[in-house]
């Protein structure tokens, strides 16, 4: 197997009756183990296509509004944004991606407009800028940008106050699934601020005290936008085959509810 022992420690630990011993429990099979693994990684590649979909659709809203009631260079205007320092450390950090970046559509930017001192606009900036940054410039506008409240409407979170905290963690995932981490049985450092009153389908069973720091709120967090900005997605469907596919996988581990596919949430445009 071309799997590390560091690697795959993640998925046997919760089998050990003894954690300092390393005794594991009556039953205990390697193969479990490896089904665990298995599970996690398909689990990751399913959940990073939809970061992916709704990352895209993000961006298109976020440069279209603020292009518009800005300008092309929005980003770079520091007088829109609430704090200057992090707004810096964020272009800091884009002009490290703009350096980096291969795209022709960059390269071709700067050989053509080479005595230009001003970055790429924004319809060519914010594509290569990781998803990290273009959520913290978001987060990091000004309340009197109208755009701000606009983006979060479109994508059904009402106001600007609810959607930062829902980026903040779809990019922490998105980051454990870059770099292959375990997603199962994860305490995640992020956790979204839930809507009082979501304008479209949610859950009624709410996760409550440590749930909220496991996957199932996230994975709902993402099933919402995903209705919004991909509808007749398959992201239900996908979930269950994969959950039916592995039944040693517990999923209450990841927080998920016994009867979570019967939730509006997930029943609303399902494939």
């Amino acid at each position: 197997m071309n799997v590390g022992y560091y690697r795959l420690v993640g998925y046997w630990w919760p089998m050990q009756s003894n954690k300092v011993t390393h005794s594991f429990k009556p039953g205990s099979k390697f193969e479990n183990a490896v089904d665990l693994y298995n599970f996690d990684r398909e689990l990751r590649l399913l959940v990073f296509g939809v970061i992916e979909r709704i990352e895209i659709g993000f961006r298109a809203r976020l440069n279209y509004h603020i292009c518009s009631e800005a300008s092309p260079w929005w980003f770079e205007d520091a007088s829109i944004f609430k704090n200057p320092t992090r707004h810096q450390n964020t272009l800091d950090s884009i002009d490290n991606e703009l350096s980096r970046s291969r795209e022709p559509f960059i390269l071709g930017h700067f050989k053509k407009y080479h005595q230009d001192s001003r970055r790429p606009p924004a319809w060519k900036t914010i594509e290569i800028a990781s998803f990290g940054n273009v959520s913290k410039l978001y987060t990091n506008l000004s309340p009197k940008i109208q755009s701000k409240d606009i983006v979060a409407k479109e994508l059904g979170t009402v106001n600007h106050t609810y959607l930062p905290s829902w980026l903040q963690s779809f990019s922490q995932i998105r980051n454990i699934c870059a770099h292959h981490g375990r997603l199962w049985n994860k305490n995640l450092p992020g956790q979204p601020k839930i809507l009082p009153q979501p304008p479209y389908c949610w859950i009624k069973n709410l996760p409550t005290g440590k749930e909220k720091h496991f996957l199932y709120l996230q994975l709902c967090c993402m099933k919402y936008l995903l209705n919004i900005i991909s509808p007749g997605n398959h992201f239900t469907s996908k979930l269950l085959d994969l959950l039916l596919k592995y039944p040693s996988v517990d999923p209450i581990a990841m927080g998920i509810k016994p009867n979570w596919k019967d939730e509006p949430l997930w029943v609303a445009n399902r494939v």
